[in-house]
């Protein structure tokens, strides 16, 4: 058996397993060192996120059952994509891959802003009322699934290889956690860390309730997208400890922190005046340093 077969065959026991290591390394990191106090229960937020997780796997599993490893194998199978129709080496392909999906996965994170109807789903996970590593995992079904045909579509265009697939899910979910984590970094530290990875001070900075906040630091693994595009945003106006988190039209944690109140988020109210594309704001002052 190759490589790439056993990669396919265990793909799922891989996963589950960076997720359940990330997860209890940064679920310690947050009771050892947090970064702000919590202002709900973690017990019923937890819960809610985790089912929430629970639910999108299962919808998942059901509608993709082959994957996104499935797609990648196909498309080399059969030629298809670019890194496939040019027999990119693999050395080159993985990396190459890799990046470039995470650079769709940016774009679709500004999408998802700035289109009305994405946006609907998109307030699920932005309207947690506070931000911990289960934060990172919290996303509409709809969502999840606009998200896989995305994904899929990728991979078929790069041709990205099966190798490479499993990299970026495992390391997006991984850097997902960690930087919705509620965790303290030095300062220097995470100055360091935020020129190759998003920090959790970085990302914590788009959970802001000030919506030019929100459309701020897209990114949830590489860092780059947002300084290249101008979307970068090196601190809150308040402070890590005095922002606020969520938005500033769901504040009723029965709402916005209850899995039933969560699946019917993106079924409220008006969200016409919110897209990125029709306001303006003054110029930040932005300074590198918490």
């Amino acid at each position: 058996m190759n490589l790439e077969q056993l990669i396919i065959d265990n793909e799922p026991a891989i996963r589950l397993g960076f997720f359940l290591g990330v997860f209890v390394l940064v679920a310690l990191w947050e009771v050892l060192a947090p970064r702000r106090a919590l202002t709900l229960g973690r017990a019923m937020r937890w819960a809610s996120n985790i089912g929430l997780v629970a639910l999108n796997t299962l919808v998942v599993r059901v509608l993709f059952p082959a994957a996104a490893v499935g797609v990648a194998a196909f498309c080399a199978a059969n030629g298809w994509g670019l890194l496939n129709h040019y027999a990119v080496s693999p050395w080159l392909a993985v990396p190459l891959a890799v990046i470039a999906m995470d650079f769709v996965i940016w774009l679709q994170h500004v999408m998802v802003h700035a289109i009305p109807a994405l946006w609907r789903l998109h307030r699920v996970h932005h309207a947690d009322l506070d931000y911990d590593l289960t934060t990172g995992a919290r996303f509409h079904p709809l969502e999840i699934v606009l998200s896989m045909l995305i994904k899929f579509a990728t991979i078929v265009v790069l041709g990205a290889p099966v190798v490479a697939v499993v990299i970026f899910e495992v390391v997006l979910n991984a850097t997902s956690m960690f930087n919705h984590g509620n965790i303290r970094l030095p300062a220097r530290v995470d100055r360091m860390l935020r020129l190759f990875v998003v920090t959790p001070d970085m990302h914590r900075v788009h959970h802001s309730v000030h919506e030019d906040e929100t459309n701020s630091n897209f990114g949830f693994n590489l860092p780059w997208w947002d300084r290249l595009f101008g979307t970068y945003r090196a601190q809150p106006r308040d402070g890590h400890e005095g922002m606020t988190i969520g938005l500033s039209d769901l504040r009723d944690p029965r709402q916005s922190d209850r899995l039933p109140g969560m699946l019917m988020i993106p079924f409220r109210g008006q969200i016409d005046g919110y897209t990125i594309n029709r306001r303006s704001f003054a110029a930040p002052d932005d300074k590198e340093n918490p």
